[in-house]
């Protein structure tokens, strides 16, 4: 069942949340400092709606999984032109400055969400009643969630705990040293992991083990690898979890939530959106632009043909590797043998993201380039495997566990094991992540935090293109009291 839409009014104030403010999404209501907090709060319904709201910017995070492809050397910006959207064509160019549409919406999006955790914990004690802990549980893994994306696009960032953020807060408010923002990022997950079951009662509800995985991932990025392994392998161990048999299966509509969906954003096409607000979408709107241009034939619909993959990343694939033709729709092959034709888009590959194209009887009532259900796998059990079969690579006397779970990824995927160690075993687990998780957003992440990025991803200048930056209109409202990341 997919989590349900709870309206919630709402004012949101300029500087990290303006671009919120002028379509119909669901907004928590932001209130002036001096309102009386007693006119919500005041039963556990309030909660539960505010938490509501709070979930509903995860659906907003299409863009950063769609960009974490597009920087990577796995995919091109593609769509109709070298002036369509020009914001996700100089990210691909790595030429990006601060003036940057799709940055500014990143930040924007996820300090919306932020904002809406921080909501519920600023006024976590006006009422009790049974399970809230897990009500506030769940609102600090989505505060972690949406923190977590902006260490990892942003590096430093200012951080606000347990109260929102309001207008006239951006002069007082520093950008905090990543360090402390992961810290508080880990007290969190901690509070999540100890306090929510190991099954919710809706599908999409945070659990003990999407929290487990996370903090791993959080400790992984910051090369804390006893940390991860520790943590990963209470994933592992859960018997929550599988890798699902049919590999076809998992990015099908009647794939989602299964037993690989550790963490799962859930998407509707029950509200339209258009493309002045974009992010007033309860659909998968990264699914239409990464489509077929003008398809007519089976299976699939028409898109914009933005985030192609490139023959590099095709041909990464070992022969027998049963994921290819998921991953990847080998577009020519397929309209010869379907009778389909299509229009070849701006730098055409070829190919097409599989996982995230619209498909046809996908339920979707409204637009299809808009509205897709298409959940997003947010971190799936193969992934865990891989994290936690690289950070035992990285721990003396880890291998034999870290092959174990490398080549259980690899059994499904009906390749042959491997048997490596140290150096040749990481760049095993490398090359990996890079076919199984292929067009997910991992991989431009996965290169940079493992120093790989600028001899993988051409334009890339280290340590500038470690992160993007920060949104120049952002630090205009800060009045100018944020420094801009070096480089830009």
């Amino acid at each position: 069942m997919k989590m349900r839409k709870h309206k919630i009014y709402s004012v949101l104030f300029s500087m990290l949340l303006l671009v919120l403010s002028s379509c119909n999404d669901d907004f928590v209501d932001v209130a002036s400092q001096d309102e009386n907090s007693d006119e919500f709060f005041n039963s556990e319904q309030d909660y539960q709606d505010a938490l509501v709201g709070a979930y509903d910017l995860l659906q907003a995070t299409y863009l950063n999984v769609m960009l974490g492809e597009i920087a990577s050397d796995n995919t091109l910006a593609g769509g109709e032109s070298a002036t369509d959207v020009p914001g996700i064509q100089e990210i691909d160019d790595m030429i990006h400055t601060p003036v940057n549409a799709q940055l500014r919406d990143i930040w924007s999006w996820m300090y919306a969400g932020i904002n809406r955790a921080n909501f519920i914990m600023e006024f976590q004690n006006n009422t009790e009643f049974t399970g809230k802990e897990q009500v506030l549980a769940q609102a600090r893994f989505l505060r972690a969630y949406y923190y977590f994306e902006l260490v990892k696009w942003f590096g430093d960032v200012p951080l606000q705990i347990d109260k929102r953020i309001q207008f006239g807060d951006q002069f007082t408010i520093d950008r905090t040293p990543k360090a402390k923002v992961y810290e508080q990022i880990e007290m969190d997950l901690q509070y999540a992991a100890d306090n929510l079951p190991l099954i919710q009662f809706e599908s999409g509800r945070i659990t003990k083990g999407a929290a487990q995985a996370l903090l791993g991932k959080v400790y992984l990025f910051q090369n804390k690898f006893d940390l991860a392994a520790t943590e990963l392998d209470k994933v592992i161990n859960s018997s929550t979890y599988d890798l699902v048999t049919d590999y076809n299966s998992i990015f099908e509509q009647d794939g989602e939530n299964n037993i690989e969906s550790v963490f799962e954003v859930q998407y509707t096409d029950k509200e339209g959106a258009g493309f002045g607000c974009l992010q007033c979408s309860e659909g998968n709107v990264a699914v239409g632009f990464n489509g077929i241009r003008n398809y007519s034939g089976p299976l699939f619909e028409s898109g914009f043909s933005f985030n192609v993959p490139t023959p590099e990343v095709f041909a990464e694939f070992e022969t027998g590797d049963i994921r290819k033709d998921v991953a990847i729709l080998e577009i020519e092959t397929w309209a010869s043998v379907n009778n389909a034709t299509y229009v070849e888009g701006y730098e055409h590959t070829g190919f097409y993201n599989r996982k995230y194209i619209s498909r046809q009887g996908d339920l979707n009532t409204g637009d299809a380039n808009l509205t897709n259900p298409n959940n997003y796998r947010a971190i799936r059990f193969a992934d865990v495997l891989l994290m936690a079969a690289e950070a035992y690579n990285q721990i003396p006397g880890g291998d034999e566990t870290s092959k174990i779970y490398l080549n259980r990824v690899r059994t499904r995927a009906q390749l042959a094991d491997v048997d490596l160690s140290g150096t040749a075993l990481k760049e095993a687990i490398y090359h990996e992540r890079r076919v199984e998780l292929v067009g997910e957003g991992h991989h431009f992440f996965d290169l940079v935090r493992t120093n790989r990025a600028e001899a993988e991803i051409d334009g890339f200048e280290k340590p500038k293109h470690d992160v993007f930056p920060i949104p120049s209109i952002e630090i205009d409202l800060a009045g100018n009291r944020w420094t801009q990341n070096a480089g830009y």
